[in-house]
């Protein structure tokens, strides 16, 4: 597909649908946590998501293979995918998903700091700047705001949980980045894919035992929860979130992503009856504004 210098309509129509299906599988992963221990369910998922992505290309005629020059990128792109969903299960475990939602999609500060020094044509505009300080700064609000005041219980609120959100963010950037950034830009998203389940599967299966029993209250339906997340956000969501990468901006996709913490809060509160307070609107508001700010057209 012919690359493009930014955002059109189809493009933000797909990601708003990414966005939603994303934010509701907040709200699964959080759910199904209470049946598989957070670090052996992301390596499970991993194990499961490798068929479907598998069959898929075998039916669009790609072929798997490794392409020379890309092992190294491969296992970094599948490190980086490793610590990613490692975090954001744990986050998922140790605090509710309205938190976790917003300060997990700070990601696209973090891609566009790395894209600004690293990556040719993603050069941090004032206008841009502008829509990450506001971004990040309604992502600080959330982690500042400790309970009490704000609509949540305190005993609800853990920073353990709220930091591991951070670095899950940040495992997000890194594999972004890596994605475009890296010798993984040579190959088709797909494959790409691979390398990330591949490696996150023998990754995070290896560290699932630090964290405990690996089976807690299971029950059948935690396993068909699982099976769909491997097929429809991992297989599909996974591969058609890159191939827009692979067409737009990085740090423009990456930005839409904060549309899922407005889903991701609207569904806890829908779904999972977690508190919506006043810190908890304030900073969704600011996260509005870095996105239109980041997505405005520049001049000339």
């Amino acid at each position: 597909m012919r690359r493009k210098d930014r955002i059109d309509p189809t493009g933000a129509g797909w990601l708003m649908a990414f966005a939603l299906l994303f934010a509701v599988n907040q709200v699964v992963i959080r759910w199904t946590n209470q049946g598989l221990q957070p670090a052996f369910y992301a390596g499970l998922r991993s194990v499961a998501a490798m068929l479907p992505v598998a069959l898929w290309m075998h039916w669009r005629g790609l072929p798997l293979r490794i392409e020379p020059g890309t092992v190294g990128a491969g296992l970094l792109i599948g490190l980086a995918f490793s610590s990613e969903f490692l975090f954001l299960f744990l986050a998922l475990d140790l605090t509710t998903v309205v938190r976790t939602t917003i300060i997990f999609y700070s990601m696209p500060v973090w891609l566009a700091l790395a894209g600004h020094f690293f990556l040719p044509g993603e050069r941090i505009t004032p206008l841009k700047a502008a829509g990450l300080a506001l971004a990040f700064a309604g992502v600080a609000w959330a982690i500042v705001n400790r309970g009490g005041g704000g609509g949540e219980p305190v005993g609800r609120v853990s920073l353990l949980g709220d930091l591991c959100a951070l670095l899950g963010s940040m495992g997000w950037a890194a594999t972004a980045f890596l994605a475009r950034g890296s010798a993984m830009k040579r190959v088709v998203p797909e494959v790409q894919l691979m390398w990330m389940l591949a490696v996150s599967a023998v990754v995070l299966l290896a560290l699932s035992p630090v964290f405990g029993p690996l089976i807690r209250d299971l029950v059948p339906l935690h396993l068909v929860a699982l099976l769909a997340q491997a097929v429809v956000v991992v297989a599909l969501g996974y591969i058609g979130w890159l191939r827009l990468l692979s067409v737009y901006p990085p740090s423009a996709v990456a930005s839409f992503s904060f549309l899922t913490p407005v889903f991701g809060v609207l569904l806890g509160w829908l779904l999972l009856r977690e508190p919506v307070g006043p810190a908890t609107v304030g900073a969704l508001v600011l996260v509005a504004g870095g996105i239109v700010l980041m997505n405005r057209a520049p001049r000339g």
